[in-house]
């Protein structure tokens, strides 16, 4: 299906704002900016708007779990009458009335990375996403073979309720239960704080002395799941499988703490979403669904173009 902005929509949002306060941007607003993975979407966003004719400011919240701050930026866009938003939303319920005010005010809207919830139906145009009950059955497919499909296997998980955990985690741990012998502990949730997930997953191997397997679900929750792996001597001895490609965590892969990591593309969220709504500012038609990818980044792969266009 293909979706395009309505004339009528352009018109009133010509009417709703001044032309001095209407320059051509496009806000892009990530769940924080204090990571690397939505630092490469910034650079996919940049890549994307150069030569564009078009202007890109790129903003988040100090922490993903800041999400009241996150949806006062979105209100902030619409009330300066930028052109489009890119948004990745923090809270899946928590930023549709947000939306829905960018959408009524005619501004073309992009999300990526996490859905908003049902209620946000039709108030963007486009989805621009990993799989990510894909991406979360393939790693435990992954975990289910390295551990011999039984024992105690670990969720560290970051933040409850956002539509990338709901897939990545919910179905993780769905495909384990449904394919396998394996005893799920956890989930976890960091809050997207690699300090927290440190904590937590140190008091999981102490507690469960026996556990096989262990699975860091983004970024920051998987390095500092990796980093209370290495400090409690189980590097190698815990299968461990993380989220997300930084250069922390590709560390992790090649000297053998993760078996392997599961890489977004990231880059190509920000490359593609800004052009989608730049399609959308132009009146051209979008796709509704634009699936960005996963790849399981090993040792063995780490080295391969295929693993180089998606790391960061």
């Amino acid at each position: 299906m293909k979706i395009t902005l309505k004339a009528a929509l352009a018109i009133g949002v010509a009417l709703a704002f001044p032309a001095s306060a209407m320059a051509d941007e496009i806000a892009v607003i990530v769940k924080t900016t204090n990571s690397n993975f939505w630092q490469n979407v910034n650079k996919g966003a940049l890549a994307a708007v150069e030569g564009s004719g078009l202007t890109m400011t790129f903003d988040g919240p100090a922490s993903e779990s800041a999400v009241a701050d996150q949806v006062n930026m979105v209100d902030n866009a619409v009330n300066r009458g930028v052109k489009g938003i890119v948004l990745a939303p923090s809270d899946p319920e928590a930023l549709i009335p947000a939306v829905r005010r960018a959408n009524e005010a005619g501004i073309a809207v992009a999300i990526i990375d996490s859905a908003l919830g049902e209620g946000g139906a039709g108030t963007y145009q486009t989805l621009l996403s990993t799989d990510n009950c894909a991406a979360g059955k393939l790693a435990a497919g992954k975990m289910i073979e390295a551990v011999g499909g039984e024992g105690k296997v670990a969720v560290m998980s970051y933040v409850a309720g956002v539509g990338s955990e709901l897939g990545r985690v919910g179905c993780f741990v769905e495909e384990v239960k449904a394919s396998s012998k394996i005893e799920i502990v956890g989930p976890f949730y960091s809050q997207s704080q690699m300090a927290t997930a440190l904590n937590q997953t140190t008091d999981v191997l102490a507690a469960n002395p026996d556990l096989k397997g262990i699975f860091g679900a983004n970024e920051p929750t998987a390095i500092g799941m990796a980093r209370a792996i290495q400090q409690a001597g189980k590097a190698g001895q815990v299968v461990a499988i993380g989220f997300d490609g930084n250069e922390d965590l590709q560390a992790f892969v090649k000297d053998g703490t993760l078996l392997g990591t599961l890489v977004q593309g990231s880059f190509q969220m920000g490359d593609l979403g800004v052009k989608a709504v730049a399609d959308l500012i132009g009146g051209k038609s979008v796709e509704a669904q634009i699936d960005t990818g996963v790849v399981f980044v090993t040792k063995e792969n780490i080295d391969t173009d295929e693993a180089k266009n998606v790391l960061y």
